[in-house]
């Protein structure tokens, strides 16, 4: 839906040559034109002109009678070809100003064309023959165009029938073929298809005196011949793209231009808006991206004064529709008529066209989708389409009958006007249209009955200009009221324009008449305007891309620069194609260029977008990776909106609101103000429309705001947005507003289907988060569940207002708490059978149960009814389920007949609902102890049922036991044996205790019972011996041997052997026992001290053994990682290898061996798990953490040695004691040594550590050595830093050393 507008005119008149211009090519080097006329060949610059004479050399006769029949730009060659009538070849070269005659053909050239690639070139003689020959003019071949065979692509019957037997229409098949029209000139015409490999030759057939098309291929060799075409004409076109042929037919009732295949068969054609004797076609000229098909036409009746009036029609296609866009009229003046067209070669919307009068105008072209730009919800978000003397008005799809061709639209800019509009035909005129009559809502169209109402026709303008030339007013903007803004051509120069500012003319005409209000000069061609109407700025772009703001609304109109805030004058880099003023923290103008650059005034932003639109505070855009943005700017800086748009594409966050998926070469046509609706126009022209998600959202969060929640439920339910939104959005306002959603909503359906889709997530943070730097965000809610919060809420709101009316919602807020309340719904349908409402909008009880086995499995619902224990409720629920009676009749039978607590513990039961059941049971007598201690036991509620009997209870006593022996099978005697000692089971609970070692409890229980002496002492000694000191609690089995078993030495000899020396000593001296001093004491102390010492010995050898592997480790890791960063391949996958690897195993860089099979290592068991960590941690030489297992065993021989520091204490008081003082300062010596090395290799060790808080240094006073050297630095990856150990901590307070030993 994108109309062509006219950005740039120029026009050079001002130089005359001699003769009448014949024909012209474009000279691509110097953007000049070469027109070749009866006497000479002239180049043509605004500036200057060039004359090169051809009948100085006698190529052409003095008189004017000779004939140019072709002429072509040859860059590569630096020259122009010209071929003349008389048969003459001619080559000016730029470079050297010669003229040669390259070839020359006795019988005389009719038409040369030159290949797209220019290596070939053909020429067509008087005699009807075809040249070919290269670039450098050396013949290839010559062959008739008229040939007798259809070519090489014949078709190929397969005997169906033969042509002369098929039926031939209405004027039969003797039906004679239609000469070729009285005013063809019968030249041939040649045009190569884009690709260079095949070209068509139209002729006038000897014959038949009828045209007919032949295709030939790249070595002029014939392909096919054109079916017979009863009225084709002259004009022949091939479509650079390489589909179809264009040429034009005469019907008896039409005037058409068709369409060939390259094998001769006509396929498709579109009607001119002509008579069919009215106009003849000169030429039809495709531009390079065979967008444009140009129609050259003539009148074929003259005037009075025998002249006639001459067109250009442009013409584009979408959807298989032709479209009439720009319609160029020339008048009557054979001076302003045309002598020849032509398409930029390199412009694929340039048009070169050269007067008889030595007129050369250039008209540039571009791509406009022209909308309203209406905010508000009176916008009917209208885009006008260009169709020739109709405009097309969608979403309407109403046409606009115009009375002439239309070449440009606008639409009002101000609030609530902006479904005006206003076209500018091409005879000067323009039509102000505005809003239909709405009185006749029952209006049909076509047998269709209307929802919309064309626009109707306020006014028609005439406007003062001078339209010598067509085109001369372009780029119209409706400012306001009467007031338009234009561009028309300068008078002071071809590189300026002029801004002209047309209001109503004061003087008296019967005709409404726009004339020039104000007139201002600007430096340059104006090829964009845009307008903004809440700001009323109007920008102003130039064909260089400088941008220009025009002071319109000012005393003297002016043009000053496009500025920054600090004064700094801002343009694009490139021209843009598409322009749009927006506000981003301050108002910037938006570019798009042909080669998809967006810029924001001078930055750029992205290079991949295809189409864009503002429309309110959004960015809405398209991009070639297939993807439609919707930014908000009022959250954005312009950094902000690059960086956004940077990340294009991006697929890790799926609920990104700004980005959507769309078709291949989608393009955004309008917005649909206060709407969610975003129009879409695909490649073949088909419009989509779609609701894009942040447009949707921010449209929801408007209603949300403004407690619209009717339209936005609405809303959320057409586009499938989940409605937990409506709460997520703003939790207190909606709790504050509940009787305000459900009075909107006023539907018992659309509350159910709210209740039912609430869960707990909150989709504010989710499914809908809020986008960066958004202004608002959610509100923080009640304490507690969501689901929990709404459902009670909306449950106590609708009691208040009319329970009986929102019955159903009541129940389903019960069944969609997070724990469903079934027994209450089932406890509200019971009561509505019991006591029915009288009220007219109450629902019956059958419609309420009804509803809730919808919301409810039945056998769910049965389950939760029979907890009730109401046997009615129970019956009327499994009436309503598909259960068989003979199923449930017999149980509900059976337990009506049982005692009520017992019938409430059987339907416990039965449900599982042991707890219950066990309350239940319990109150049934001493008879059913036994079920109960059962039921206990098997489903293990010890805790509940000692709650339910008294302490003092045979019951609570048997249950306590029970307890007690399942406490034991659990290894937890312990606390079994507090439970038997409480309930007086004196004997087990001391089991229990001499069972968990619990030496304390159990001597208590022994007392309590009591043992005799005997039997105590062997309690006693049994506990030290098999049980203490077997768990390494010397002192405690030394406390038992001596206050309970009397054994005093046996009680020495354990405190000697868990070398509690001092304990060991005061019972020595206490029971007079010297002689074990030496005995036991003595040789103790020595053996201690020499085993002490050895430890040490052998952790300091394996310290220094870890330490220096260690080293050599973190040496090889480094080597490998500077190789690999003068490979200067930092971004590949082994870079993450190399940064983890712990060694280099010898001929490879890191132990890729090990580092494979690691990742095969299942982990599906907690055995496979803590194998592949010990395997992973090996100590193995060569393995990939070889550094993580060392850093390990380093820190557990640090750990193990700085633990030794209270026993090494005690022991060398001992030693020093006894007069050991040599072996005591050896110990000493080898601990402190032991203590210093860990302390020094420390920082060595955990250097990592360090390391991991220095970052790259940088900053003014920073070296590039320095910085790179800061880069360099190994830094360890986050694998690394998660199985690192910390630096152990050295208790370096706890005092050992005796000074006395220095």
């Amino acid at each position: 839906m994108r109309n062509l507008r006219l950005l740039k005119s120029l026009r050079c008149s001002e130089l005359q040559g001699p003769g009448t211009p014949q024909c012209f090519s474009v000279r691509t080097d110097t953007r000049t034109v070469l027109i070749a006329s009866e006497y000479s060949v002239i180049e043509l610059d605004p500036r200057v002109m060039n004359e090169v004479s051809l009948t100085a050399e006698r190529y052409l006769p003095e008189d004017g009678s000779g004939t140019v029949v072709g002429i072509q730009d040859l860059p590569d060659q630096e020259s122009v070809c010209v071929a003349t009538a008389t048969g003459d070849v001619i080559l000016y070269n730029f470079s050297t100003n010669q003229l040669e005659c390259v070839g020359s053909v006795n019988s005389g050239l009719t038409a040369m064309s030159w290949s797209p690639d220019q290596e070939l070139v053909t020429l067509t003689t008087g005699q009807d023959t075809i040249i070919m020959m290269t670039k450098n003019f050396e013949p290839i071949i010559e062959v008739g165009i008229h040939q007798d065979d259809f070519g090489e692509g014949k078709f190929i019957t397969v005997g169906w029938g033969k042509k002369e037997t098929q039926f031939h229409g209405s004027e039969g098949k003797h039906a004679e073929v239609q000469p070729a029209m009285s005013w063809d000139d019968r030249r041939p015409r040649v045009t190569w298809r884009g690709d260079g490999q095949l070209f068509a030759v139209s002729s006038v057939c000897p014959q038949t005196g009828a045209r007919k098309v032949r295709v030939w291929n790249r070595e002029c060799v014939l392909q096919s011949t054109s079916e017979t075409v009863n009225g084709l004409e002259q004009s022949l076109c091939w479509k650079p793209s390489g589909s179809l042929i264009a040429a034009t037919q005469r019907h008896p009732n039409k005037h058409s231009v068709v369409f060939m295949e390259k094998n001769g068969l006509l396929h498709g054609d579109f009607t001119l808006p002509f008579g069919k004797e009215q106009v003849k076609v000169k030429a039809l000229l495709w531009n390079s991206d065979s967008t444009v098909l140009a129609v050259w036409l003539e009148d074929m009746t003259r005037e009075e004064g025998g002249q006639v009036n001459t067109y250009i029609q442009l013409w584009t296609v979408g959807n298989y529709h032709w479209y009439l866009k720009q319609s160029l009229y020339f008048g009557s003046d054979p001076q302003r008529a045309p002598a020849d067209v032509s398409w930029d070669p390199e412009r694929p919307l340039g048009l070169h066209l050269v007067t008889r009068g030595w007129a050369s105008l250039t008209y540039d072209w571009g791509w406009s989708t022209d909308r309203s730009h209406g905010e508000d919800g009176q916008d009917n978000a209208n885009v006008a389409v260009i169709d020739g003397d109709k405009v097309l008005v969608s979403t309407f799809r109403q046409c606009l009958q115009l009375p002439a061709p239309v070449n440009l639209v606008t639409f009002h800019r101000l609030p609530q006007r902006t479904n005006e509009l206003a076209a500018l035909t091409a005879d000067g005129h323009i039509l102000v249209y505005g809003t239909g009559d709405k009185s006749d809502p029952t209006a049909r169209v076509g047998g269709f009955r209307s929802i919309t109402h064309a626009p109707q026709l306020k006014t028609t303008y005439r406007v003062l200009l001078d339209q010598e030339l067509p085109l001369a007013l372009r780029l119209l903007l409706w400012l306001r009221g009467d007031v338009f803004l234009g561009v028309g051509g300068s008078v002071e120069g071809p590189s300026q324009s002029t801004l002209l500012i047309l209001g109503p003319s004061e003087a008296q005409s019967p005709q409404s008449t726009l004339e020039i209000k104000s007139r201002v000069e600007v430096e340059g061609h104006v090829i964009s305007m845009c307008h903004s109407s809440n700001t009323g700025t109007v920008a102003l772009q130039l064909e260089d891309g400088q941008i220009r703001k025009f002071l319109w609304d000012s005393l003297k109109p002016s043009v000053v620069g496009w500025q920054d805030t600090t004064g700094y004058s801002i343009n694009f880099p490139d021209p843009c194609v598409q322009t749009a003023l927006c506000t981003i923290e301050k108002e910037h103008l938006l570019g798009l260029t042909d080669r998809s650059h967006l810029f924001v005034d001078d930055t750029e932003v992205a290079s991949n977008v295809s189409s864009f639109v503002v429309y309110d505070d959004f960015l809405l855009l398209t991009t070639h990776s297939h993807t439609c943005r919707c930014l908000r700017l009022s959250t954005l800086t312009v950094k902000g909106l690059q960086v956004a748009l940077a990340a294009d594409g991006g697929q890790n966050d799926q609920n990104d609101e700004t980005l959507r998926r769309v078709e291949r070469g989608s393009r955004i046509v309008t917005v649909v103000p206060q709407d969610t609706r975003l129009i879409l126009q695909m490649p073949r022209g088909n419009l989509e429309t779609i609701h894009h998600r942040a447009l949707v959202l921010a449209q929801l969060r408007k209603c949300l705001d403004s407690q619209k929640f009717r339209e936005a439920f609405e809303c959320m339910r057409k586009l499938r947005i989940n409605l937990n939104l409506i709460y997520d959005h703003n939790p207190k306002v909606f709790l504050e507003s509940v009787e305000t959603f459900l009075r909107q909503l006023d539907s018992i359906n659309h509350i159910n289907l709210f209740l039912t889709e609430l869960k707990e997530e909150d989709t504010t943070t989710t499914m809908y988060p809020y986008p960066s730097n958004a202004s608002g965000q959610s509100a923080p809610g009640a304490c507690g569940k969501k689901v929990d919060i709404v459902c009670d809420a909306l449950r106590c709101t609708m009691e208040s207002m009319d329970q009986h009316k929102y019955c159903l919602s009541i129940l389903t807020s019960h069944v969609k708490k997070t724990v469903p309340e079934l027994e209450v719904a089932l406890q509200k349908v019971h009561e509505l059978r019991v006591n029915p409402p009288g009220a007219a909008n109450a629902v019956s009880a059958e419609e309420a149960l009804k509803y809730l086995l919808f919301l409810v499995n039945v056998n769910e619902l049965y389950e939760h009814s029979l907890g009730t224990y109401d046997f009615d409720l129970v019956l009327m629920v499994a009436e309503k389920s598909q259960k068989d009676p003979k199923e449930y009749l017999p149980f509900l039978n059976m337990l009506k007949t049982l005692e009520p607590n017992y019938q409430r513990y059987t339907i416990d039961k039965h449900l599982k609902r042991y707890r219950k059941a066990l309350h239940h049971l319990s109150k049934c007598g001493e008879e059913h102890f036994t079920e109960a201690l059962n039921l206990v036991k098997d489903q293990r509620l010890y805790s509940e049922a000692l709650g339910l009997y008294p302490t003092d209870s045979p019951q609570y006593k048997a249950l306590s036991c029970a307890y007690a022996e399942y406490l034991v099978e659990q290894q937890q005697a312990e606390q079994a044996g507090l439970l038997l000692w409480r309930c007086g089971e004196a004997v087990r609970a001391l089991q229990a205790f001499v069972g968990s070692a619990s030496w304390r409890n159990a001597l208590c229980v022994a007392e309590q019972i009591p043992l005799p002496p005997d039997q105590l002492a062997l309690l006693a000694r049994d506990l030290a011996g098999t049980k203490l000191i077997e768990l390494r609690r010397y002192t405690e089995a030394a406390i038992l041997l001596e206050q309970y078993a009397k054994d005093c030495e046996e009680a020495i000899s354990a405190l000697i052997t868990g070398a509690v020396w001092e304990e060991a000593l005061r019972l020595v001296y206490l029971y007079n026992r010297q002689d074990i001093i030496e005995t036991n004491l003595k040789p103790a102390l020595l053996e201690a001290c020499s085993s002490q010492t050895s430890y040490l010995e052998a952790q300091r050898a394996m310290f220094t053994r870890h330490k220096t592997r260690l080293a050599v480790v973190r040496e090889l890791k480094e080597k490998a990682r500077l190789e690999l960063l003068d490979e200067d391949v930092p971004d590949c996958p082994e870079a993450e290898l190399y940064s983890e690897a712990s060694s280099v195993m010898s001929g490879s860089r890191a132990g890729s061996k090990y580092s494979h099979s690691n990742s095969r290592i299942s982990s599906r068991s907690s055995k496979n798990r803590r194998k592949a960590e010990r395997k992973k941690l090996s100590l193995k030489e060569g393995t990939p953490l070889e550094d993580m297992a060392l850093l390990h065993a380093l820190a557990e021989i640090i750990h193990s040695v700085d633990k030794m520091r209270e026993e090494v204490h005690s022991l060398l008081k001992g030693l020093m004691l006894f007069q050991f003082d040599g072996q005591a300062g050896r110990l000493q010596q080898a601990y402190g040594e032991a203590l210093q090395m860990i302390e020094v290799a420390l920082p060595e060790v955990w250097q990592e550590g360090l390391q991991q808080s220095q970052a790259p240094i940088t900053g003014p006073n920073s070296t590039a050595n320095s910085i790179m050297a800061s880069f360099q630095q190994p830094r360890p990856s986050s694998t690394q830093d998660s199985e690192t150990p910390p630096p152990p901590k050295m208790r370096n307070g706890v005092k050992w050393k005796l000074s006395i030993l220095k």
